[in-house]
């Protein structure tokens, strides 16, 4: 089986991809195992030292990798080349601070000695989507290979580009092999790689159903779990809201990274349409009033009642990663 990566702007494949065998997983999973008991007692140093290298290498390679998202992604380029700069600076970040953010913490209590400490788990299996393709990816993986864990990417189908570009940037930057490993594969895969005794925890982002299948299938097994699962978000504007800039915003809240964004202004109303109408027309700018209400009603807008009216703002044809 493969798995294509299709350019949605042009329909045109752009590669096809061998899907992982099954014996090919399970020698990444023991590669990946096997880098862990090593990578686990590195100091902290050593590792923002790569993960340091990981930004500097997003940063000088930012074009290149900003044109695998869009033609992959369909994003506009200037959207993937700030996705790259964001995967950089979340690295920095963790670098940074991650040693601060894991110290030992001293608890007060009847004991001698009481405290919390923080330890790695294991092989962390990430299940991302294709929207964010560098950045879902690399927020999951800073803080857990900080942490002295090692990753498993199993990316969304039609993101196998990318998916692949970031391991090899991990491998690039001088991480030892296994520490950050992808598998390409399609979903149906997935629950067998939840149950592998070697996968301690599991994180994904995706869609309720689908979190509602992981979070059963890892609770199972008693293994760790963190779901970022598909939202809609209301954008409510109220009676003395510019609406000249109330629909702008509006506009680009939606609209943004082609509309395939979780927090993106899925639902409109203005809860005081009738006032607020009412008053523009006495402000002797009615002609644009009209038309920006005229906008403004389109993307699910209020009624002329005055009652909050919720409405589906999504461009004709334009599916939302939540509802898969």
């Amino acid at each position: 089986m493969s798995l294509v990566s299709i350019n949605p702007a042009t329909n045109e494949k752009i590669r096809e991809f061998t899907e992982t065998s099954r014996e090919e997983t399970e020698l990444i999973l023991q590669r990946a195992q096997s880098a862990f008991e090593e990578w686990r007692g590195t100091d902290f140093a050593h590792r923002a030292g790569l993960l340091s290298a990981v930004a500097d290498h997003l940063r000088f390679n930012a074009g290149r990798y900003a044109e695998i998202m869009t033609e992959e992604m369909g994003k506009p380029i200037k959207e993937a080349w700030a996705e790259a700069e964001k995967c950089a600076w979340v690295c920095d970040y963790f670098a940074e601070n991650g040693e601060a953010f894991l110290a030992p913490q001293t608890v007060e209590t009847d004991a001698l000695n009481s405290y919390v400490t923080f330890q790695p788990l294991g092989i962390v299996l990430a299940i991302m989507p294709w929207n964010f393709p560098f950045w879902q990816v690399f927020r999951f993986a800073a803080p857990a290979l900080m942490a002295g864990n090692v990753g498993l990417l199993k990316h969304a189908s039609n993101v196998s580009g990318c998916a692949l570009a970031i391991e090899e940037i991990f491998r690039n930057a001088g991480y030892p092999e296994g520490c950050f490993s992808t598998l390409i594969m399609g979903s149906d895969r997935v629950g067998d790689l939840i149950d592998h005794k070697l996968v301690k925890a599991v994180t994904l982002t995706g869609s309720t159903p689908a979190g509602r299948s992981v979070a059963a299938r890892a609770g199972a097994a008693l293994k760790k779990t963190v779901l970022e699962l598909g939202g809609s978000d209301p954008y409510i504007i109220l009676g003395d809201a510019d609406l000249d800039q109330a629909v702008a915003a509006c506009v680009t809240g939606r609209l943004i990274n082609t509309g395939q964004s979780c927090i993106a202004a899925s639902r409109a109303g203005d809860a005081l349409h009738r006032r607020r109408s009412a008053v523009s027309l006495r402000r002797g700018d009615s002609s644009r009033r009209r038309r920006l209400l005229s906008r403004h009603d389109s993307f699910g807008g209020g009624e002329r009642d005055g009652r909050l009216r919720g409405g589906d703002v999504r461009p004709r044809g334009v599916s939302h990663p939540g509802d898969r």
